[in-house]
């Protein structure tokens, strides 16, 4: 800090240190004091001003040194402010409190924005190593005569993967590509079984929809939970039955394969959680947590129902939003 700078920001106390000469000067001259008193007295308070003056500016170097010593140390600059002192005068303290607050909620938000950038790059990581498996198993396919069967149930898996690490990606921006408008769920329910065909015949499982409900949501979202769900279904309980209901608000999927371990229900939609039978089949355990982070998002409710040995049931509640429920009717799928 130039001297120059130091003088300009310590203008108001000099001007008052001048204005207390003046003063002294004009009340000395009529009381009768002498000159020896009179110029003392002007000589005192400039010697008084230029004393505090350089001792506040040489103070404030060293308080700058050690403040520049200590940013030079630290890799992590935004913890700079956890570090500073706490400082002896009372209107620099209430400055200080302030900007330790704005100090923390910027370290808060450094730390959010590291751990979601390491979560994002192991999923990635994950993701690759995972999408390897149906790649391999196409080139397999074709080699040996390319069943087109098997090729097209590949090529629905890595189509699964491709667009679950796509969602993954726009939950950061979760607004920016939500489209809200009044989806009738059957005609949604109907896209998603049609669209994971081939791997539930492959995992001999027969799906039954029913019921009637309209809501207002994005229905590329939705559809995109319940091909979740399905997939699930199609890697965990080959050869069960799907139930598939809509009315009164809610959306169910049920189904009677082995369920979820009761000491396992409360994480299944932790981030990467896999559980026993994840791990087994190779999952990522990113498929469950991606619908309930979007079901949270869009205020939709969700509940899950399993006893291990009897199935699991998924219930989306969409009291949260706006829905229409005309006359039920019954189809099959």
């Amino acid at each position: 800090m130039k001297f120059g700078s130091y003088l300009s920001s310590r203008a108001p106390q000099l001007c008052l240190c001048a204005c207390a000469a003046v003063v002294w000067g004009i009340f000395a001259r009529f009381a009768g004091a002498n000159a020896v008193l009179l110029w003392g007295g002007e000589i005192f308070f400039a010697a008084f001003a230029l004393a505090w003056t350089g001792a506040g500016y040489f103070a404030a170097r060293r308080r700058l040194a050690r403040l520049e010593k200590l940013k030079s140390g630290l890799t992590e600059r935004y913890l700079l402010g956890e570090l500073l002192s706490r400082p002896a005068d009372a209107v620099e303290r209430e400055y200080f409190e302030v900007m330790r607050e704005v100090s923390r909620s910027a370290v808060g938000i450094a730390e959010d924005a590291r751990r979601e950038k390491e979560e994002y790059c192991e999923y990635v990581e994950s993701w690759i190593h995972e999408i390897k498996t149906p790649l391999t198993a196409c080139s397999l396919i074709l080699g040996n005569g390319g069943d087109p069967v098997k090729l097209r149930r590949e090529l629905r898996r890595a189509d699964n993967l491709t667009e679950t690490v796509l969602y993954y990606a726009r939950m950061r921006e979760p607004e920016k590509d939500r489209k809200i408008s009044l989806v009738r769920v059957p005609e949604v329910v109907a896209e998603a079984v049609q669209s994971q065909r081939e791997l539930l015949i492959a995992a001999g499982i027969g799906v039954e929809t029913e019921g009637e409900l309209s809501v207002y949501a994005d229905g590329k979202e939705l559809c995109f939970m319940l091909k979740q769900l399905l997939i699930n279904c199609a890697k965990y309980c080959k050869g069960c039955r799907v139930r598939i209901w809509a009315g009164d608000g809610k959306l169910s999927v049920e189904d009677d394969g082995p369920g979820i371990p009761a000491h396992e229900l409360p994480r299944v939609t932790a981030r990467g959680f896999t559980g026993a039978a994840g791990r087994r089949a190779g999952g990522t355990g990113m498929g469950l947590y991606i619908v309930s982070e979007l079901c949270r998002r869009s205020g939709i409710g969700l509940r899950i129902f399993s006893e291990e040995g009897k199935g699991t049931k998924f219930e989306f509640s969409f009291e949260g939003v706006a829905f229409a429920a005309p006359e039920e009717n019954l189809t099959k799928a």
